[in-house]
């Protein structure tokens, strides 16, 4: 089939993916209200766009945390790659490389931190889940620092796994011989995903006095915990509310956006994933105050359709996207783009 958009790559990938995975990469948690409502409310905004403006050049281009990349596009953090395909993250990066912009890695990740940085031609960042103890998570953030990873983004939104329904009738665990590189055997025949550390501030203060690396919050959904944020240093924020896979009715990611941007005011940058399919989408990001925007499942699904190839092709018809949509909107910039083009419905 043509895959000419993203709603194409997640029909091909459901084709190509073992049915329990598909559940483990696609649920949410409860009635899965977040996963829906991460869709509905980008159709809630509407676009204004200005006439008679020279959008000859469009300039996607920016910069995360001072690392340059060629889109505001990034890859967001999601585990076991291996179940979409047997290179699993390697090959993640090598399509996010080819795009030319910036990969998270899941501290669940079927591939080390050092392999896939082996593999990587872009930048990368690790999404750190802290497990065990607050020194263990230092361990893999000194891993990271030495493999030339360029900054760690705390997940905040996991002191407790919620029940993810669709994993728990389907009885989900990764087949033998498929393991998250982060941890012990013994860890992990505990749980289908080992229950992370609770976190609080203190901890955050912690991780932040052992390492240079930049650091952001994923999971931050108001603009309280923002303040908070900003207060200890805090260089980057992700809203985010997991993909609609913890708390259940929470905000979607771009409803909270407006308050989260609003709060931090310039003093930290800020990001957000949930739900991004079109280059529209992005666009409305970025007028309510992101710097980039973060997909996931749509990676996955071209990584399972094409490996790397295919992931490439996902972040390329976003860019495309994007692009046009700057110009139909008169924008053609990224600075040209403000709270004036968007109305909330």
């Amino acid at each position: 089939m043509d895959l000419i958009n993203l709603h194409d790559y997640e029909t091909a990938a459901q084709a190509c993916i073992e049915r329990t995975a598909w559940d483990y990469y696609q649920g949410g948690s409860d009635d899965e209200v977040t996963v829906r409502a991460n869709r509905a409310a980008f159709e809630r905004i509407r676009l204004r766009p200005r006439m008679l403006v020279d959008v000859s050049s469009i300039d996607l281009s920016t910069t995360v945390l001072g690392t340059a990349i060629s889109m505001p596009v990034l890859a967001a953090p999601t585990a076991y790659h291996r179940l979409a395909h047997d290179e699993g993250e390697c090959e993640t990066a090598r399509g996010v490389g080819a795009a030319a912009t910036l990969m998270v890695l899941s501290t669940f990740s079927t591939r080390s931190l050092e392999d896939v940085a082996a593999c990587a031609s872009g930048p990368l960042w690790l999404q750190l889940y802290t497990y065990g103890s607050l020194q263990r998570a230092e361990v893999l953030i000194k891993r990271a620092e030495d493999a030339g990873y360029r900054a760690v983004a705390v997940t905040v939104d996991t002191p407790r796994l919620a029940r993810r329904e669709k994993d728990i009738r389907n009885q989900f665990r990764l087949p033998p011989g498929m393991h998250i590189a982060h941890l012990t055997a013994q860890e992990q025949n505990q749980h289908y995903i080992p229950e992370p550390l609770p976190l609080t501030w203190q901890d955050i203060d912690y991780l932040r006095s052992i390492t240079s690396l930049p650091i952001l919050l994923k999971g931050i959904l108001t603009a309280e915990d923002a303040l908070l944020a900003v207060e200890r240093g805090i260089e980057g924020i992700i809203v985010s509310n997991h993909g609609g896979r913890q708390l259940d009715g929470a905000l979607a990611g771009i409803e909270a956006l407006p308050e989260v941007a609003g709060a931090v005011a310039g003093r930290c940058e800020v990001y957000m994933d949930g739900g991004i399919r079109r280059g529209t989408d992005i666009l409305k990001a970025l007028a309510l105050g992101v710097r980039a925007v973060l997909v996931g499942r749509p990676i996955l699904w071209g990584l399972a359709v094409n490996g790397a190839p295919g992931v490439h092709h996902v972040l390329e018809i976003l860019r495309r996207e994007l692009e046009l949509a700057m110009a139909l909107s008169g924008r053609p910039t990224l600075a040209s783009i403000d709270r004036s083009l968007v109305q909330v419905m």
